[in-house]
């Protein structure tokens, strides 16, 4: 399921963009016609891709496709005028924000298409992987914790300590984090 956030106020580019997008296996495509309701829809849900056609009446597109690059895990592609590409990207890039000049045909906004979707791919694939570290991590902290308790309270060595939790977890066939947890609730009451 891919979703688009497009924010465009020409309403022929937004009917262009949006029957683009569908046709290209586009699940869900949202139109707003400005920055603020674009950074509002942002964080009521989350997207894959954010178009932008720049300029918008009310700002030049730069400043919100930096905005929503930093804070969203969705891919960004902005749209300028072709005289304004060069000094645009210098100023985007380093956010992963993708520029492509206008006006456009359909070949270039298919390679842009791509290139967006690819990129958001490896980002989501990096956004998986930084969570299964974060558990890691934070597992990691339950276990020591519960070491120490049990030094503490229970009067064993650090390798005692270990063993015993490794014990209870192959035993109890249940995650070291999971005895961690109950450990502490046992001896930190």
């Amino acid at each position: 399921m891919e979703r688009a956030l497009i924010v465009c106020d020409a309403p022929k580019g937004t009917a262009f963009f949006r029957d683009y997008l569908i046709q290209n296996g586009c699940d869900e495509v949202t139109t707003v016609d400005n920055g603020a309701e674009a950074k509002r829809r942002m964080v009521e849900g989350e997207y894959d891709i954010c178009i932008i056609n720049a300029p918008l009446r009310t700002e030049t597109g730069e400043r919100l496709s930096i905005e929503l690059a930093e804070k969203n895990i969705c891919q960004v592609l902005l749209f300028v005028k072709a005289d304004r590409m060069e000094a645009i990207t210098e100023k985007v890039e380093d956010y992963g924000v993708i520029t492509v000049a206008k006006p456009i045909s359909r070949q270039m906004f298919w390679s842009a298409l791509k290139l967006a979707r690819v990129t958001q791919r490896r980002l989501t694939m990096a956004r998986r992987e930084n969570a299964k570290l974060q558990k890691k991590i934070e597992d990691l902290k339950l276990v020591s914790r519960a070491k120490l308790v049990l030094i503490s309270y229970a009067g064993m060595s650090e390798e005692e300590a270990h063993k015993y939790l490794e014990r209870q977890a192959m035993d109890r066939r249940m995650p070291r984090a999971d005895v961690a947890r109950e450990v502490l609730d046992q001896y930190e009451q």
